[in-house]
């Protein structure tokens, strides 16, 4: 039957039409209607879809014997391919393929004989390619195929089957093997960049992990401990390099720091700048990487280490060209202290003891400096003082113990990290306020002295005298060279005698003596009225003389307005209330022990009416004006003044009967 049918095929015949078979598309009836029927069209179809075939070569490979192709090299170039087109999202696959082209190259494994070592040693090297051309490749992929392809070579399969690998292949996998292993050197060297801000998440400490095992010999013999830590620390020491060198050219520091043309103020701005990139970009390394370096901590804070190793020979250099007298690097200090300082592995390391030996010479010498000008302010600013009234003292004064109490807060703020050295300052800056305010003092006093000689702006000891405004000045000066000398003299230690104490008990003594001076001036005016009442002293040859005019109490008005005017000079000039109240109270004791004398003085005689007018004025008068100003009724009702009122009533009294 199928010779007959070949027999009517050669002779041009029509083959029998099989039951159930659509009939040869030039014998199908036309269908009725306007519309063409579909499989008309599928003859050229096929027929184009041929011509294709035929173009692109396929029908070769289709109708060739599968044995005798090179299926290691097509499926070399069939995997490759595919790994670029899953490449085209690199972010979403990082090497990874697709379950179905995973299938597909399984199949293609299966089907003709490509054994699983040689599809991962395949593998393994387009990753390598990939990821040396840049794209983002998982390094447990990686991994994974390494260990597979090792297990083979090595002869150590997990499964404890044997696998046979050729001479050509254990050469391709030593190659592979050792340049993978200079790609995770670079990876480690550069992983700030390899894994920007740490992703992939894990990406680095796989990359470790890696390393390890590629640096091993085989898999049963892992590498020692202290060979892989030398290697991973040439790794981070290059990477100090590295990054150094890359944030450096980002501040342009060659182009400013070492440029003779910029300012030292400008280099050391830069500086600045570049210590705040620098302080920035290990602050982003201990939050991303530290963790993926958690096992080589110390390595990683070598690493830290030999980055401000390098930032210390621009500082130097900067540093160096500063002029003698500017502090314009003291910011630069701050700044690093103050990241160092709370570092839990950079506080008190090299760098950190290189920056303290660096910055203490300028330290102590801007202490010095300092110190020579509060000196000068102090000769050259109470010797042109006009002892005007400023918010606590006069200009000279507070600027004075502003500049001491700066300088402190100033070296405060260093926070300097040797506790030794830190302590020689505060202690030097302790006395050195306690010194100043002392020769403040001293100055204060020798210019109220000299006021006070001078009498006054008005009258010397007569009634019209007022206390100077500058003498109230002079007081506060002192009183708030007193209140400022409790936290500029006294150390965080607590320990008040060593410097405290001293200045204190000098200021109180200066005070006190300020005091005697201002109360003996008043009551000067008290002995003056006196002096002149006793011109009417009973049996005095002025006595007569003076009575012809028929005075009343003009002295006692007098003195009761002088005693009024500086109750309120006081009160409104001299800040401190307690102060002033002590000067009341004495200036008030004084008074009426001077009167009680005066009058025992006269036991034996009678006063003058004009004598008894005026000191009964006084009296009365006074005692109001003291009480208004806060002096307490046990002071003011004293038994000398109870005396003196006895007998002013009883001379009342005498002169009523007369």
């Amino acid at each position: 039957m199928g010779s007959a049918a070949h027999k009517q095929k050669q002779a041009g015949g029509q083959q029998p039409q099989v039951a159930g078979q659509q009939p040869p598309p030039q014998q199908m009836p036309m269908q009725q209607g306007n519309v063409q029927p579909a499989p008309v069209q599928q003859p050229m179809q096929q027929g184009q879809d041929s011509d294709r075939s035929k173009k692109l070569g396929f029908d070769e490979y289709i109708q060739s014997d599968p044995c005798k192709f090179d299926h290691h090299d097509l499926f070399r170039t069939l995997q490759s391919v595919t790994l670029d087109y899953r490449l085209r999202d690199p972010y979403c696959s990082l090497g990874w393929l697709s379950p179905g082209q995973s299938y597909v190259l399984e199949e293609y494994c299966s089907r003709y004989g490509v054994r699983g070592c040689v599809r991962h040693l395949y593998y393994l090297n387009d990753l390598l390619d990939r990821a040396e051309q840049g794209f983002m490749i998982d390094p447990q992929l990686i991994h994974y195929s390494y260990v597979f392809c090792n297990s083979h070579v090595s002869g150590n399969r997990p499964d404890n089957n044997v696998s046979t690998i050729t001479m050509e292949e254990k050469d391709r996998f030593n190659e592979i093997k050792e340049r993978l292993k200079l790609f995770l050197e670079h990876q480690v060297t550069n992983f700030r960049y390899a894994f920007p801000f740490g992703r992939p998440e894990g990406a680095l400490k796989a990359t470790l992990s890696l390393l390890e095992r590629v640096s091993c010999k085989d898999m049963a013999t892992p590498i020692s401990r202290d060979d892989i830590r030398n290697f991973i620390g040439k790794c981070l020491e290059n990477a100090a390099y590295i990054n150094y060198t890359r944030v450096s050219d980002q501040a342009k520091i060659e182009e400013t720091v070492y440029n003779s043309d910029d300012s030292p103020r400008k280099k050391i701005d830069d500086l600045i700048h570049l210590a705040e990139l620098c302080i920035e970009l290990l602050q982003q390394d201990a939050e991303h990487y530290q963790e993926a370096f958690q096992q080589y901590n110390d390595l990683l804070i070598e690493h830290e280490e030999i980055f401000w190793s390098l930032f210390v020979v621009d500082m130097e250099h900067v540093i160096d060209q500063q002029p003698i007298e500017s502090w314009d690097s003291f910011p630069l200090f701050q700044l690093l202290n103050d990241y160092l300082r709370v570092h839990e592995s950079l506080s008190q390391g090299r760098f950190h003891q290189q920056l303290r030996d660096t910055f203490a010479p300028l330290v102590v010498r801007y202490v010095d400096l300092m110190e020579s000008c509060i000196a000068q302010s102090i000769h050259k600013g109470f010797e042109k003082e006009n002892w005007k009234l400023k918010t606590r003292g006069c200009a000279t004064s507070e600027d004075i113990l502003w500049k001491l109490d700066a300088l402190q807060n100033f070296i405060r703020d260093l926070h300097w990290p040797d506790e030794i050295f830190g302590e020689h300052l505060e202690k030097r800056l302790k006395q050195m306020a306690s010194d100043m305010i002392e020769a403040c003092g001293k100055r204060v006093w020798r210019h109220f002295e000299a006021w006070m000689k001078k009498g006054g702006l008005i009258g010397g000891t007569s009634c019209d005298y007022l206390l100077p405004s500058e003498c109230c000045v002079m007081v506060n000066v002192i009183l708030d060279c007193k209140v400022q000398a409790l936290k500029l003299c006294a150390l965080n230690s607590g320990d008040l005698h060593q410097y405290h104490t001293r200045i204190d008990e000098y200021l109180e003594k200066i005070l006190k003596d300020m005091s005697k001076v201002l109360i003996q001036k008043l009551v000067s005016v008290l002995d003056s009225v006196l002096k002149k009442l006793s011109r009417y002293d009973e049996g005095s040859f002025f006595a007569q003389i003076l009575s012809l005019a028929k005075p009343i109490n003009e002295d006692g008005q007098a003195y009761v307005s002088c005693v009024n005017t500086n109750l309120e000079q006081l009160r409104q000039k001299i800040s401190d209330e307690i102060f002033t109240l002590n000067i009341f109270e004495e200036w008030y004791r004084q008074q009426t022990q001077y009167i009680f004398m005066w009058l025992g003085e006269r036991t034996e005689i009678s006063l003058h009416p004009y004598q008894l007018a005026c000191l009964m004025l006084i009296v009365k008068k006074t005692r109001g004006s003291f009480e208004l100003q806060g002096v307490q009724e046990k002071d003011l009702n004293s038994q000398l003044y109870s005396s003196i009122m006895q007998r002013l009533h009883f001379e009342e009294t005498a002169n009523a009967v007369k």
